[in-house]
């Protein structure tokens, strides 16, 4: 038909497999890189505001140091939290045992007969390399910061002289757009890391709060582990749900109890998550929460625990671009959420 111009269907399609297996395959370069432009865009109004009292390398150190503090603080409440877990875990793996035998003696009184199976596949030290692989990983990380701390601090070196060169190219390059577009996306970014640090917040003190009142042990690292997860969408909520679960049923010996804990916590990320924190980011960060869960999981399958954290970012700045440009803006559309401007 004439006037109707035909979709590059399959050559878009190829590009897309060929950019996932260079985001992948290139995972030790772009992960740290995404970070650090996250972290640049956040700490940019902090760095300009320090440029305009002092000197700008002493600035730039300011910003660095604080950046590193606020790190380091926040990986050493991950460890001592899962150091705590761990801990009593290797104290407690009698209670594991007797739990584990109980439910095999239930199974089978029910005609489930699964304990050889589970047997072959489980076992309570499964728990134990469970938590060894997460300190390994998290020992992995620091190397990975590193790289970020230093993208970092090249990248806001780099801020002030961008946007002049941006503004100097020639104006059927759309400077103006492009520099709208990183504003806009630096300003959501900064909305979302604060909405994002407030609901962790409420959700570490409020599960601590429900551990302590059922006397549940290790109720501080529990919230600790809460609060950290929580910057994780869809799967740190999951994680932090499903770990004390466990350890209660270990506790209590009793899987009744375990499922009143599963169900408390389900309701607090349940209120927190999906009542008042969209409606603390309002529409400006509203994304479908099919697109949400999507993004965390390809993104954590490219990139690991970066990815999972920097996921949704990603999809934030992508849909913000394509709401700048007519032609997609109803990509952008279609994948939004519903809009909660109202408390």
């Amino acid at each position: 038909m004439t006037g109707e111009h035909p979709i590059p269907v399959l050559p878009a399609i190829g590009a897309t497999v060929l950019t996932a297996a260079a985001l992948y395959f290139g995972s030790g370069i772009f992960a740290p890189v995404a970070v650090s432009l996250f972290l640049i865009a956040i700490l940019w109004p902090l760095q300009k505001a320090l440029e305009s009292r002092i000197p700008r390398l002493i600035a730039l150190l300011l910003t660095l140091a604080a950046t590193v503090v606020v790190l380091f603080s926040f990986g050493w409440m991950i460890s001592w939290g899962l150091g705590m877990v761990g801990r009593w875990l290797v104290a407690n793996l009698g209670r594991f045992y007797a739990l584990y035998a109980q439910t095999g003696e239930w199974l089978d009184g029910h005609g489930i007969f699964l304990t050889e199976q589970l047997g072959d596949r489980f076992n309570v030290f499964s728990l134990v390399r469970t938590f060894q692989d997460i300190a390994w990983r998290i020992t992995g990380l620091v190397g990975f910061s590193l790289w970020v701390l230093i993208f970092t601090m090249l990248g806001l070196l780099e801020v002030g002289d961008f946007k002049r060169k941006l503004q100097s190219l020639n104006r059927h390059m759309n400077t103006e757009r492009m520099l709208e577009a990183t504003q806009n996306i630096s300003r959501k970014f900064r909305k979302y890391l604060l909405v994002r640090t407030f609901a962790s917040i409420l959700t570490g003190l409020v599960v601590w709060g429900f551990a302590w009142a059922l006397d549940i042990e290790l109720a501080a690292a529990w919230g600790v582990i809460a609060f950290a997860l929580n910057y994780i969408p869809v799967l740190g909520p999951l994680i932090a749900t499903v770990l004390p679960t466990l350890f209660t049923a270990a506790q209590f010996e009793s899987w009744q109890m375990a499922v009143y804990v599963f169900l408390g916590l389900n309701v607090i990320q349940f209120i927190i998550g999906s009542y008042l924190e969209p409606r603390f980011s309002g529409s400006a960060l509203a994304i479908s929460p099919f697109i949400v869960v999507l993004a965390v999981f390809f993104w954590t399958f490219l990139w690991g625990i970066p990815g999972a954290f920097i996921g949704v970012p990603v999809t934030i700045a992508m849909l913000s671009a394509c709401e700048l440009n007519p032609s997609t803006r109803w990509i952008a559309t279609l994948l939004s959420g519903p809009s909660h401007d109202k408390l």
